[in-house]
């Protein structure tokens, strides 16, 4: 019985602290967007939907690899939306790949079953597709 009540006493604080309507809608990067519809192993699926799916849950606004990347930017005086990787204009494809594989600073090695070499080719193919500032 008090193991009971020791519970519900431990309880009763969350309980009032959950928002007016019910639970809140947890943010993009806290959501994991759907699996993109094809075969993981081939080319040819929707990389931004990849990116979104595989990569978004870091690297979408308000994701930790996002907060981190935007910190080292403002750092070295790049502007704080060069954080979002997606606003980048210096990424190559082989870059990403490397990074993406080998892991960087907080970012762990991400391995083939994380993401296929055809979801990792198409993902770093959309993060190098931005021409340069200046160039078009």
């Amino acid at each position: 019985m008090s193991r009971f009540l020791l519970a519900i006493a431990l309880l009763a604080p969350a309980t009032a602290m959950a928002a007016p309507g019910g639970v809140p809608e947890l943010p993009p990067y806290q959501m994991r967007a759907a699996q993109p519809a094809g075969d993981r192993l081939q080319p040819g699926r929707d990389p931004r939907a990849v990116f979104e799916h595989s990569c978004g849950y870091c690297h979408l606004a308000g994701g930790m690899g996002t907060n981190l990347l935007t910190k080292q930017m403002m750092m070295i005086k790049r502007p704080p939306s060069d954080g979002l990787l997606t606003n980048r204009r210096d990424l190559t494809a082989n870059y990403v790949k490397a990074v993406v594989r080998g892991g960087k600073g907080a970012m762990p090695a991400q391995t083939r079953v994380d993401l296929t070499d055809a979801e990792l080719n198409a993902v770093a193919a959309y993060l190098a597709q931005k021409p340069a500032k200046g160039k078009k």
